[in-house]
């Protein structure tokens, strides 16, 4: 692991030490894994937020794929 230094707020601090001494873990550990959920959710928003930008993007080149979509998909996918 690697050692870093971080600045809290004194409210931030108190809630982080009760935590710890509540939960049977260290401020340390507590930290990690409130890192851990804001990486996947933003993760999880990076996707959407891709997914939204890709919507629209393509063209088919017909105006009912978006009522006639099983149809759409047989016909490319050969089904």
């Amino acid at each position: 692991m690697i050692r870093t230094q971080i600045s809290l707020t004194e409210r931030h601090a108190e809630r982080l030490r009760v935590l710890a001494l509540t939960g049977g873990l260290s401020q340390a550990a507590i930290i990690r894994e409130a890192l851990d959920g804001y990486f996947r959710d933003h993760e999880s928003r990076m996707r959407l937020e891709q997914a939204r930008r890709a919507v629209g993007a393509y063209r088919s080149g017909h105006s009912s794929t978006a009522e006639d979509h099983d149809e759409a998909l047989d016909e490319a996918f050969g089904t």
